[in-house]
């Protein structure tokens, strides 16, 4: 028995509900069905939440709630409120995968927890605590074919990797790289107080996100080595919180093992664009931030901002949505673990026992 193939998120805040509008937006939308959400928010709240949105607008079709449900074009999508895996009858909505968008689960142990409750998938809207805690970590452009299609527990990175690293695999192929220094820009998260508080461990990231430009801790070295193990013990991170509501940055800064100027670095980076038009973008015009809210590129290429300082210092600057286009591509991975995993689509034989 063939059917949509059926999806649960468990955490829907930001990434969550980016996800559900990036799915609704999408051609896949008839492939893919919603069928749970777990969300410890009341349901007043969610389905609010869904409708209006301060950075990506109204919602473009119709919301409304039920009993236990948010109803999404008249699709009712069963909602829990529960703390904890287990709190969630997961086995009971037959779903297929499980988009995991809490970020409170990165151990495996933790996440093996979603499987024995009756997650048979899980797709991760992070990069877990470590290469070692996920079955395959993927960078939908980059290494998605590597995907086998019987992986258990996958991870989409993060946002800004998903942005950095297919521009770094590129100039490493065409020069080569010795060296990398990597500078994050990212507009506020909810993480952040609006006003100094008692917040976070982090003692920054207690004062105001909207008065402040505030340095965090960043993983961003170890994820950019993940994909690129080439570069292992040559790549620098740091993070920089904008009081912005949306989009982000990344300054890259590169020591290349052969000469190239400006020209040849914007060009390389133009025809990357050319051949992956869903997944990166080339502009050369006088941009701000607001012009990428809502756009779907992992990276859009500011060929303006393109320098080098003698033969081999470069400097590139990127532009991605932090929101919008992470959503994208988990949609973009589950799409590709789909069509790797044939069993996905297929009733489980305890929702045949139950027709």
């Amino acid at each position: 028995m063939n059917r949509p193939i059926r999806l649960a998120i468990n955490g829907y805040g930001r990434i969550g509900r980016c996800f559900l509008r990036a799915l609704h937006e999408s051609p896949l939308k008839n492939k893919f069905q919603i069928v749970s959400i777990n969300e410890p928010a009341d349901l007043e709240s969610m389905a609010y939440l869904t409708r209006f949105d301060s950075t990506h607008g109204v919602f473009s079709g119709q919301v409304g709630q039920g009993p236990d449900c948010l109803i999404i074009d008249g699709q009712k999508i069963h909602v829990s409120h529960a703390q904890t895996p287990e709190g969630v009858d997961w086995a009971h909505h037959d779903i297929d995968i499980l988009i995991e968008c809490s970020g409170r689960y990165g151990l495996r142990d933790e996440l093996v927890r979603f499987v024995n409750a009756g997650c048979p998938r899980l797709l991760l809207s992070h990069p877990g605590r470590s290469a070692q805690d996920v079955d395959f970590t993927m960078i939908y452009g980059v290494n998605h074919e590597q995907l086998r299609g019987d992986e258990c527990i996958v991870s989409n990175a993060s946002c800004t990797t998903n942005a950095v690293v297919p521009v770094l695999d590129q100039l490493i192929r065409a020069f080569g790289v010795e060296q990398v220094y990597l500078t994050t820009l990212h507009s506020v998260m909810n993480d952040q107080p609006l006003i100094d508080g008692y917040h976070h461990s982090d003692l920054r990231r207690n004062r105001s996100a909207m008065q402040s430009i505030v340095p965090v801790a960043t993983g961003l070295g170890q994820g950019v080595v993940r994909f690129l193990p080439q570069l292992a013990g040559k790549v620098q991170a740091k993070a920089i919180r904008v009081p912005t509501l949306n989009v982000s940055a990344i300054d890259l800064v590169a020591n290349l093992e052969r000469d190239a100027d400006a020209a040849e670095i914007n060009s390389l980076l133009r025809q990357a664009a050319i051949r992956q038009p869903e997944l990166l973008s080339y502009s050369d015009a006088p941009h701000a931030s607001v012009d990428f809210n809502h756009d779907s590129h992992s990276a859009i290429i500011d060929g303006s901002q393109t320098r080098v300082n003698g033969p081999r210092f470069a400097n590139v600057f990127i532009w991605f949505d932090n929101e919008w286009a992470f959503a994208c591509r988990l949609l973009d991975a589950l799409d590709a673990w789909s069509l790797r995993c044939p069993e996905m689509g297929q009733a489980s034989k305890q929702a045949l026992e139950r027709v």
